[in-house]
């Protein structure tokens, strides 16, 4: 049986797990205010492609619903290795954690502009999810060992 003791900078891994927490209410909060401003009806989850095409409101809700479900899509495995790495190397992994978030608003950002190639300046963040999986493995061993 290992033991698991929780390090008093555990609380910086906890911090970066609420400021992902915000962040992904905030991305909700701004695929509602386009949904009514483009005039996109629950409970389709994007306008339609011709609409888009006609309506820039239309895409720019399209572009935000995208980030939002992409930042969702991810969010389980960030958690995990936030959480894991954290319990041997909390700060670096909070660190790590932290620079995946500015990289998800950094994708949020340029993919918000319409011109969905802007996001790639974002994918900066998964330097972020690799060092949390080298904490996060670096746990497994520790605990196995």
């Amino acid at each position: 049986m290992v033991d698991i003791t929780i390090p008093s900078d555990y609380g910086y891994v906890v911090t970066v797990a609420i400021l992902s927490v915000i962040q992904l209410s905030a991305m909700g909060i701004s695929v509602g205010r386009y949904r009514r401003q483009a005039g996109v009806p629950y409970p389709f989850e994007y306008a339609e492609k011709a609409e888009a095409d006609a309506d820039f409101n239309k895409h720019i809700f399209n572009c935000k619903q995208r980030v939002h479900q992409n930042t969702l899509e991810g969010f389980p495995a960030f958690a995990v290795l936030l959480f894991v790495g954290g319990l041997e190397h909390p700060i670096t992994t909070a660190a790590a954690g932290a620079f995946y978030l500015l990289g998800r608003q950094i994708y949020s950002a340029g993919y918000s502009t319409g011109n969905p190639a802007k996001r790639e300046y974002g994918m900066v963040g998964v330097l972020g999810t690799l060092v949390m999986l080298g904490t996060s493995v670096c746990t497994a061993y520790s605990l196995l060992s």
